[in-house]
């Protein structure tokens, strides 16, 4: 396979050297805002730095060459078989339409935009053209969040009654990315969301949202907040609660808890999880406790990308579509209300559902 991935940050340099090493990958093919970046991304991952205008007119030449219409597309000729976009989260949506224009399936890092009416003006240019999108929301692919989503379908908890989710970051991102990044909700609570929704078979149907800006200055400065907590009813009783920070010091945590009549499960609970035990007997600090995302979920990581290069092939069902990634930011929107006008907000108030 002949892939394009656009944007070679943190993460799209990490999907670039899995790619790379991918035995379904022939070719890789990277670019970025940054030139500069983007060749020493390609050099890392063995891959070939272009411009993004480079690879959609390749591939548009190509779909209007002797070679495509003979029927030859995706087996010997084409530039491009799928695209991967990482870049900055204001060029999502531009491109997954670009992609969807082009035929070319997408696997895109949330979010698709970062508020509504840009995410359903992206799905609805995938759903005109009916080509794939797959969302990167890798806890999905985690081995805990997987056995803890059979757990509640098998019944082996009983009555699921109570689910408590916990993403805490070590350390707040760099200024210049909170006035970009949506908001605590949006970019960090979104993924916890989705896999509460993912593993309970639930939707959302109330929340009630709250937040902190008692953190570094930067916070207030960019309108956002440091430490967030939300409370969520599921359509089926089950009381949520989701809580957030970007100031961690221990370590990253994301744990999630399940509680139900019969028994309870942790996910994320294990020898590097950042928490110390105050009970006499109980365990001390992690001797190396998770550092960040990337070494947390790499597995995840891996795996998502290999079920979206199945997906590409027609080999597999897509695991997370443009309208599951909807439902999460739809609820993501709801907190964001809640908390700017201190009430309960309805998953029916918000558009989209």
């Amino acid at each position: 396979m002949r892939i394009g991935l656009i944007g070679t940050g943190r993460i799209g340099t990490f999907h670039a050297e899995v790619l790379s090493r991918h035995p379904a990958v022939d070719s890789l093919l990277v670019a970025d805002a940054d030139p500069e970046r983007a060749a020493v991304a390609a050099a890392r991952a063995g891959a070939t730095a272009v411009t993004v205008d480079a690879m959609f007119t390749e591939l548009k030449e190509f779909k209007e060459s002797a070679e495509f219409t003979d029927g030859r597309a995706g087996d010997g000729g084409g530039p491009l078989d799928a695209l991967v976009i990482c870049s900055a989260t204001a060029s999502h949506a531009p491109l997954i339409a670009r992609a969807a224009r082009a035929g070319l399936p997408a696997f895109c890092e949330k979010p698709i935009a970062l508020d509504l009416p840009g995410t359903l003006g992206a799905l609805a240019e995938v759903e005109a053209a009916g080509s794939v999108l797959q969302l990167g929301f890798m806890r999905r692919f985690d081995a805990g969040y997987a056995e803890a989503r059979a757990a509640v379908r098998e019944g082996r908890l009983g009555r699921l009654h109570t689910v408590r989710a916990v993403t805490s970051d070590p350390a707040p991102p760099p200024a210049d990315y909170l006035p970009l990044s949506g908001g605590l909700y949006r970019d960090c609570l979104v993924h916890d969301f989705d896999i509460l929704r993912w593993v309970t078979g639930h939707e959302v149907r109330e929340v009630y949202a709250t937040g902190s800006d008692a953190g570094p200055p930067m916070f207030r400065e960019a309108g956002d907040v440091d430490t967030a907590a939300a409370l969520l009813t599921l359509d089926d009783g089950t009381l949520a609660t989701a809580t957030a920070t970007r100031c961690n010091g221990a370590g990253y945590d994301v744990r999630m808890e399940l509680a139900g009549e019969l028994d309870q499960l942790a996910v994320g609970l294990d020898d590097r999880t950042p928490l110390t035990s105050a009970e006499p007997e109980g365990p001390g600090a992690p001797p190396k406790p998770w550092p960040g995302f990337l070494e947390r979920f790499a597995p995840a990581y891996e795996a998502e990308l290999d079920a979206f290069l199945r997906v590409a092939r027609g080999e597999l069902a897509n695991p997370c579509d443009g309208r599951e990634a909807l439902q999460a930011l739809r609820i993501a929107e709801a907190c964001e209300i809640s908390r700017r006008e201190r009430r309960p907000v309805a998953m029916a108030e918000i558009p989209g559902g």
